[in-house]
């Protein structure tokens, strides 16, 4: 939700004349597809890192416009509320070394950032939910000050027509029963608490969709095996639990609307695709603006001239549809390109164990790109929904389905089966093999422990419960823990439980 928009940008707009500028893009980017309008270039990766800001006392910091004062640097960007920040790191060609500088640039740049932000009375926290949210923290007046956010908030609930319920059912923590949270919010101030990690990969337009299809058969071991999300206000729910509470917290349908099959603007998904305009095409298709705004580009023009074109109002629709695997058009130094947005992860726990999800992610992405016979040619796509909602639901716990090796556990199909092939894509890509060993060897000893951060903390808390405290003492004592690992750098499946 990068872009900016003005803050009246709603009114007096005309949305016929929007959806026509939408879908004049869409033409425009029909016509480079099809005419070579793409400068070849090697695959490179980037990654964005959302993170949360927490006070001396564990609780959320309200402070990200002041704590983006102390940094003055354009890498870091406010997020949807004011306890979260944006870290945008450059994008880099995927070989050699470069996933090893990847996570020393990492290091340094959020040691340095978690000093400055002590200056204001704050620090900063790798997790996928930060376990001491609550219903307070929720309230519309803390989200972050953009005009954006604010716009989608009101576009959202004009949409719906009514408050929302976060509804979850939960996995039960060892030695207790499962919980229910059953929660009405009036703001999209919930979707806050979805802090993630998004892995861009530049591909050219040729081989979009096999990595975008081979993505989407990750997703389901991705967040199994890397799920850090285990509790929301309070409660014990999924072991990612970002991945209901984020189609929850954005919906724009009230039942009555679901009941008729209308998609949600969470979305895995319904097919494997042929090309990313299938991608586009659909968002046109399927969902209305929420962000109105258009701009003076003509496509066309942009294109008669020799000039690639912005795609201003396709790439801000683009924006308000969270796909779990998102088609991206973008620009940089007048050159256009395309990318793969994988956006099923977490943040943290630690710097190496969010290194390592990047590299086996793009190891076996680029593994199953290029397969002779690709893995979704025998899969179905509602399996690897199915998938996705199992790992994240489950995490080790989890049956996945996986072709010709039928349901098993997500530990047991990364090292018998994507584990070799994440090693053979990092290979192909000219990933030196010091570099390939270090990351892939996080993730092996993970799935052989079968530790992730999620269940780390879900025991964590159950220790800490069993010796009388309740359950906000324990998440603060676990917290204050997880944060001591997290900077130690030590990764989550050496990370022993509280005795």
């Amino acid at each position: 939700m990068g872009s900016t928009v003005s803050a009246v940008s709603l009114r007096n707009r005309d949305r016929q004349r929007y959806r026509e500028k939408v879908q004049r893009c869409l033409d425009a980017l029909a016509t480079m597809l099809s005419g070579g309008g793409f400068t070849d270039a090697p695959p490179s990766m980037g990654l964005e890192i959302e993170l949360n800001l927490v006070d001396e006392n564990l609780q959320p910091a309200m402070a990200n416009s002041v704590v983006l004062e102390k940094l003055d640097d354009p890498a870091f960007t406010i997020e949807l509320a004011q306890h979260n920040l944006e870290f945008n790191v450059r994008p880099r060609p995927l070989r050699d070394n470069q996933v090893f500088d990847l996570e020393l640039e990492l290091t340094e740049a959020l040691a340095d950032a978690n000093l400055k932000a002590r200056d204001a009375g704050a620090s900063i926290v790798l997790t996928g939910m930060l376990p001491t949210l609550r219903e307070k923290h929720f309230d519309p007046r803390w989200l972050s000050d953009s005009p954006r956010y604010a716009l989608l908030n009101d576009q959202i609930f004009a949409a719906r027509g009514e408050d929302m319920v976060l509804n979850m059912e939960g996995t039960a923590i060892p030695g207790q029963r499962g919980e229910r949270l059953r929660q009405a919010v009036d703001s999209i101030v919930p979707e806050s608490a979805c802090t993630s990690t998004q892995l861009h990969l530049r591909v050219a337009p040729e081989q979009f969709a096999a990595h975008w299809n081979a993505a989407q058969c990750l997703a389901g071991v991705q967040v199994a095996i890397a799920a850090n999300s285990p509790f929301l206000l309070g409660k014990a729910l999924w072991h990612e639990t970002r991945i209901p509470l984020f189609l929850q917290s954005t919906d724009t349908r009230p039942e009555e609307l679901k009941n008729q099959g209308v998609r949600p603007r969470v979305w895995f998904g319904e097919r494997w695709i042929t090309s990313i305009f299938d991608l586009f095409e659909e968002n046109v298709r399927y969902f209305p603006g929420l962000l109105p705004e258009i701009d003076d580009e003509d496509p066309f023009e942009a294109l008669s001239s020799g000039r690639a074109p912005q795609l201003s109002e396709l790439r801000l629709h683009n924006g308000t549809i969270w796909r779990w695997n998102r088609p991206v058009y973008d620009v940089h130094e007048g050159e256009p390109h395309l990318r793969v947005e994988n956006r099923v992860l977490p943040a943290g726990p630690t710097v190496l164990d969010l290194v390592a999800n990047a590299a086996f992610f793009y190891g076996a992405q680029r593994a199953l790109a290029v397969a002779d016979r690709p893995v979704w040619t025998k899969m179905s796509f509602e399996a690897a929904h199915e998938n996705l909602h199992a790992g994240a639901r489950h995490a080790f716990g989890a049956r996945l389905y996986w072709p010709e090796l039928g349901w098993l556990a997500p530990d047991e199909l990364v090292l018998r089966h994507l584990l070799p092939l994440a090693h053979e894509g990092l290979r192909e890509c000219g990933v030196a093999d010091a570099t390939r060993e270090r990351y892939l060897g996080v993730i092996e000893e993970r799935c052989l422990v079968r530790q992730t951060g999620s269940s780390w903390q879900r025991d964590t808390v159950a220790q800490l419960e069993s010796r009388g405290l309740d359950r906000d003492a324990a998440l603060v004592a676990m917290l204050r823990r997880y944060v001591e690992l997290m900077q130690s750098g030590d990764p989550v499946h050496t990370w022993p439980v509280i005795p």
